[in-house]
């Protein structure tokens, strides 16, 4: 017996047959490109910020420390978003 799941992903490929397309391996390579890129980009800003971060806690500026966890935070899912839909991008490319 199917879970819920299982059947809409079934409905899902249905309704767009292009989704199931295998990727070539340039398109792999590109993915896997742009996943080093944006894990370089997210490891350099939260290099840059956890050194503010030290530096406002050292300083006990509890509103700046704050302030920077939410930047960290708010960044990291700016790069992580802006990968997606660079990598969504290459999938389409084929189709």
């Amino acid at each position: 017996m199917k879970s819920a799941y299982e059947l809409a992903m079934e409905r899902l490929a249905k309704s767009d047959p292009s989704s199931n397309k295998p990727l070539t391996p340039e398109q792999k390579e590109r993915l896997a490109e742009i996943d080093r890129v944006y894990k370089g980009k997210i490891a350099e800003r939260e290099i840059f910020l956890k050194q503010k971060l030290d530096e406002a806690m050292t300083a006990r500026k509890y509103e700046e420390i704050e302030q920077v966890q939410k930047q960290i935070a708010s960044e990291r899912a700016r790069f992580e978003e802006e990968r997606e839909e660079e990598k969504e991008r290459v999938r389409r490319e084929a189709k």
